[in-house]
C-alpha cells in the first residue's frame, strides 16, 4: 500500500530523532510539544550564487509547507568569511546561545568536534541509508553514533586545457579514467615544449596557509603512505616520523618549481581558478564546483576534467539538529527532504557534487523542486554552457565524479581539528620558504608539533 506523502514525512522526521540522547543538555520535545515557527539554518556560502540551489530547496519545503497549513518555515541564514571564520562563527553562537540555529550545516572536517561538544544531537542509524556513497557517509559518524546528514559532497579532479595538450601533439586528450603524476609531467613538458601565449608553468592548486595548503598535503601524504590516516578511531595523534617523511617527499616533488605556477604557493580557491581560467596554466586541482563556472568560459573541446592523480581529499558539508534546538523533530523533517533523493539530483544539476548514488545513476530521477535546471536568453541560447549527459545531469558526473568520491580519502577526524590543520598548515609552510629543510628534518618537528596539538 502507497504510503501518503505528509505520513511518510511524518515517518522520516521520528526516524531521524528516534535514537537521540541529550547529549548533557535537555531531552527533546516530543513532536507533538513543539510550537510551530520558523526554523532557522546557519550555513556557509552557496557556491551556486544568489538564490542559490539551497535556498530554492529551502523555497520548495517552504511551499509545502504552506500547503498542509504546518505553521512552520525554514529560513536560510549564510555565514560570511572564510570556513574557519564559519566554524569559529557557529561554535561561539551554539555555545554561548547567542544565535537561536536549529540546524547547521557542518563541514565533514567539523562534525567529531560539534558532536563531541555536545552541540549537535545523535540521530538514528537509519538516519542514512544505502543509497548514500559509503565514503560520503562515513563522515557524518563519530564514536559510533550518526551526528549528521550528509548534504553536498566534494572532492579534488584535475581541470585540464584538452585544446593545448593537442596543439601539443598528444593524441589521446581523454585523461579519465585517471592518470599518475608521471604521466601528469611528461604532459606538462610537452606542453613547455609549445608554450602557448599567456602560459607560465603546468599546473597550480591552492597552497596558502590555509584549509587548502592541508588538503593539498593530505593528498600528497595519502598517496605516498598505503592507509593513511593520522589519527585513531578516538582522533589522537596515530603517526610516525617516517610515515611523514614519505608524505613530504610527494608533497616537494608535485609542489617542485618545474612544474608549479609560483603564484600557488600563495593561492586560495579565486586565485588559483583565476590563474586557470586566464590561460597562466594547463592544469588545475580543484572542486566539482568548477565544472559549471569554467564551462561558462570554455567549450568541451578546449576543457577536460579527470580524477585527480592519486589520492584525492574527501570535503563537503553535513546538516546537523542542533543540541538546543526546540524544533528538533521538525528540523530532521527539513533535513530529510534537504537530502532526499529529488533534492540531491537538485544539487548535482546545480554544480555540487551529490551524496546519493542515485542521482547518478537514476535516469528517472529528476529535478522538479528548484529550478537548478539550464534556463534560455531572450535569443533562445541556453544560458547555462555546462555539458549534460542525455538525463540533464553534468556530463561528467557518473564516470568521472562518482567514482572520485567513492575513492576519496578523509582528512583526519579528530574533535581538535581545528589544532590539527593549523599545526599542519604551518609546518608545512617551511617547504615553501626561502631556505627550506629536508623532508626527515621537516617530518621530525612536524611530528614533535603534532603530538603536542593532539595529546594522547
Amino acid at each position: 500500500m502507497a504510503i501518503p506523502v505528509r505520513r511518510l514525512a511524518a515517518l522520516l522526521s521520528l526516524l531521524l530523532l528516534a535514537a537521540c540522547t541529550s547529549g548533557g543538555g535537555t531531552s527533546p520535545k516530543s513532536s507533538g510539544d513543539e510550537v510551530p515557527g520558523e526554523i532557522v539554518i546557519a550555513s556557509g556560502r552557496d557556491v551556486t550564487g544568489k538564490n542559490g540551489v539551497r535556498e530554492q530547496l529551502i523555497d520548495a519545503w517552504n511551499r509545502q509547507q504552506d500547503k498542509a497549513r504546518t505553521g512552520y518555515r525554514a529560513r536560510l541564514v549564510e555565514l560570511s568569511g572564510s570556513a574557519d571564520e564559519q566554524r569559529s562563527q557557529l561554535l561561539g553562537a551554539l555555545q554561548s546561545g547567542s544565535a537561536t540555529y536549529d540546524v547547521v550545516n557542518l563541514d565533514v572536517t567539523w562534525v567529531p568536534e560539534f558532536a563531541a561538544a555536545h552541540l549537535v544531537r545523535p540521530l538514528a542509524d537509519s538516519t542514512i541509508d544505502g543509497d548514500v556513497v559509503k565514503s560520503v557517509a562515513s563522515t557524518a559518524r563519530w564514536d559510533g553514533k550518526v551526528y549528521a546528514v550528509p548534504f553536498n559532497s566534494d572532492v579534488g579532479l584535475l581541470y585540464y586545457r584538452r585544446d593545448w595538450l593537442r596543439q601539443a601533439g598528444v593524441q589521446q586528450t581523454d585523461l579519465s579514467p585517471g592518470i599518475d603524476w608521471s604521466r601528469l609531467d611528461a604532459l606538462i613538458s610537452d606542453v613547455d615544449d609549445h608554450r602557448p601565449g599567456g602560459y607560465e608553468k603546468g599546473w597550480t592548486t591552492q597552497l596558502a596557509g590555509y584549509e587548502g595548503r592541508t588538503v593539498n598535503a593530505v593528498e600528497a601524504f595519502a598517496s605516498a603512505v598505503d592507509d593513511f590516516r593520522l589519527t585513531d578511531d578516538s582522533g589522537h595523534y596515530d603517526g610516525t616520523v617516517d610515515e611523514l617523511t614519505q608524505g613530504i617527499a610527494e608533497l616537494r616533488r608535485r609542489t617542485d618549481a618545474p612544474y608549479l605556477l609560483p603564484n600557488a604557493v600563495h593561492s586560495d580557491e579565486a586565485a588559483s581558478l583565476g590563474d586557470f581560467a586566464d590561460g597562466r596554466t594547463a592544469f588545475l586541482r580543484f572542486w566539482p564546483y568548477a565544472y559549471r563556472t569554467l564551462f561558462q568560459t570554455f567549450t568541451d573541446k578546449q576543457l577536460g576534467v579527470a580524477p585527480l592523480p592519486g589520492r584525492a581529499v574527501l570535503g563537503g558539508q553535513n546538516l546537523a539538529v542542533t543540541e538546543s534546538s526546540e524544533r528538533a523533530h521538525k528540523a530532521a523533517e527539513l533535513i530529510a527532504f534537504l537530502t532526499g533523493k529529488e533534492s540531491e539530483r537538485c544539487l548535482l544539476d546545480a554544480g555540487f557534487a551529490a551524496t546519493r548514488t542515485s542521482a547518478y545513476e537514476d535516469d528517472g530521477l529528476r529535478c522538479t523542486s528548484g529550478t537548478t535546471s539550464p534556463s534560455a536568453s531572450p535569443t533562445g541560447e541556453r544560458a547555462d554552457r555546462m555539458p549534460r549527459d542525455a538525463a540533464g545531469r553534468p556530463a561528467y558526473a557518473r564516470k568521472i565524479l562518482l567514482p572520485a568520491l567513492e575513492n576519496a580519502v578523509q582528512r583526519p577526524r579528530t574533535p581538535l581539528y581545528g589544532a590539527f590543520t593549523q599545526t599542519f598548515t604551518a609546518q608545512l609552510g617551511a617547504l615553501f620558504g626561502d631556505s627550506p629543510p629536508d623532508d626527515e628534518e621537516l617530518a621530525r618537528s612536524l611530528d614533535a608539533a603534532l603530538r603536542k596539538a593532539l595529546p594522547d
